[in-house]
């Protein structure tokens, strides 16, 4: 049933606020996400059928988008466990201001908030009412605000109610957008209930002017949340304050469940003959994006507002492949696997690296190759993984999405798309490569990397490289189904 992805992190929300062993609470997270990760494998192979008249169902969209979710929190989970544990005893911090949580508030707000999280993306993933679908996103945001708080001083503070004070005005104005959406139906005499699939089986008799209102509404409310420019402000702050195994989930998998919000609707802009009316916003917020990225990541001194500031780069990538359509919409779909994984990565790594350095500053982190041999290499695997560079899955993606702009004769789109990838590669390369290879002026670490801090970001660099190395026939098949759900191929 697909009530299950939902439920079962839900569940173990509520679970994990009841039992008062942190031991145990971190067992159940890592459980918990093992038992959803196993709920959506099976859906590869048998898909449920839908419930509540359509209400709730699943398709290759909001499977790729779910499968993404599910696939980081595994990961996040494992590393969450030692995470936790490292914080409660003290040993090391994520921040400066180590342990204030634990001073007041229990584990288990943190827990469970993360599987409400999971929970609420889930809920969006599977959602085809758009009024259910912004009940979902919006829900995000309330479940991951607690998450950026986590460490309770000045700087987190004031990132959470900057993500909260924005991604409710990108809300609220999604909002506006669905009420457009269900005026385009009713200004034209039709009664179209809330369903994708309704509005696009009736797509034919859409009022173009309302329905072109939505989409813009669409693009900027849900595309503030995606982290799409110039509504992007919230992305850096929160990426950047919120510990590095919650950065991890919102960069790899919020942003994605975002633009889920904005595809549905794109859906429905196809069927009503809108389609390059909808492409050329889209263009036009990718390069955006894109320029925005490139701009701040250029001599960025914050290595974990870079990560955020590059999240904002493959965003616009995302929009850009769709916006080109044919099969750089397939490249769009296979590029949010790949930035997922390879950001996922990085911010699991930047935690390992923040805990022995105690600074987010670049210029105060040198020698990491040699005090963090494991981590350090990590690093720099995961620079090529989300610079695009062969062998990586990113190259394959950003690759698909250049060649069919260059097919559909889009020379100047594809000019700017090259020219903003290298200027991205050589601002990260310099603080990549200063970071891992300058002179270690600290002693080397008496306390080994353990398995938590190392294993889930090792897998993760693994997959980064096999999806550069040959696309899963399941993969492609699923991301070919999604790509022609946007008129791709």
């Amino acid at each position: 049933m697909i009530l299950t992805v939902v439920l079962v992190p839900a569940a173990a929300a509520l679970l994990g606020l009841l039992i008062r062993s942190d031991p145990a609470r971190r067992r159940l997270l890592v459980l918990a996400a093992v038992a959803h990760s196993a709920l959506v494998v099976r859906w590869w192979f048998d898909r449920p059928p839908s419930l509540f008249g359509g209400w709730l169902a699943v398709d290759a969209l909001g499977l790729l988008v779910l499968s993404i979710a599910s696939g980081l929190f595994l990961a996040a989970a494992v590393y969450a466990a030692g995470y936790l544990q490292r914080e409660g005893q003290g040993a090391r911090a994520d921040l400066f201001e180590r342990g204030r949580f634990f001073r007041n508030e229990p584990e288990a707000v943190f827990v469970a908030s993360l599987l409400l999280f999971l929970a609420a993306m889930s809920l969006a993933a599977v959602s085809h009412h758009f009024g259910l679908l912004w009940v979902a996103i919006e829900a995000t945001t309330l479940t991951s605000a607690p998450l950026i708080y986590f460490h309770r001083h000045q700087r987190s503070l004031e990132a959470t109610w900057k993500y909260l004070l924005i991604g409710s005005v990108g809300i609220a104005v999604a909002l506006l957008g669905t009420f457009f959406l269900i005026a385009s139906a009713t200004s034209a005499g039709t009664r179209v209930p809330a369903l994708v699939e309704d509005f696009v089986g009736n797509g034919g008799v859409l009022d173009e002017t309302w329905l072109k209102a939505a989409f813009i509404a669409f693009l900027v409310g849900y595309g503030t949340k995606m982290g799409l420019a110039p509504m992007h402000s919230w992305l850096p702050d929160a990426h950047s304050e919120a510990p590095s195994v919650v950065s991890a989930l919102l960069s790899g998998a919020l942003l994605n469940t975002a633009f889920l919000g904005i595809l549905r609707l794109f859906q429905v802009m196809l069927a009503a003959g809108l389609g390059a009316y909808a492409r050329e916003l889209l263009l036009l917020f990718g390069f955006v994006s894109m320029f925005v990225a490139a701009a701040f990541i250029i001599a960025q001194s914050d290595y974990k507002r870079m990560l955020a500031y590059s999240s904002v780069e493959h965003m616009g990538i995302l929009a850009i492949g769709v916006g080109i359509g044919g099969g750089a919409a397939f490249g769009a779909m296979l590029h949010a696997v790949n930035h997922s994984v390879a950001k996922a990565l990085l911010f699991l790594v930047a935690g390992n690296i923040l805990a022995l350095y105690r600074t987010k500053d670049v210029r105060e982190v040198s020698g990491l190759a040699r005090l963090l041999p494991v981590s350090g290499a990590l690093w720099l695997i995961g620079f090529l993984a989300i610079t695009g560079t062969p062998p990586f899955g990113a190259f394959l993606s950003e690759f698909t999405i250049l060649r069919a702009a260059i097919e559909g004769g889009r020379w100047l789109v594809s000019a700017g798309y090259l020219a903003l990838l290298a200027v991205v590669f050589v601002g990260m390369a310099v603080t990549f490569l200063r970071m891992s290879q300058g002179p270690a002026d600290r002693p080397r670490p008496t306390m080994r990397e353990s398995l938590f801090e190392i294993g889930p970001p090792a897998a993760l660099a693994v997959v980064a490289l096999l999806l550069g190395l040959s696309v899963p026939p399941g993969l492609s098949a699923l991301a070919h189904e999604a790509a022609r759900a946007l008129g791709g191929v």
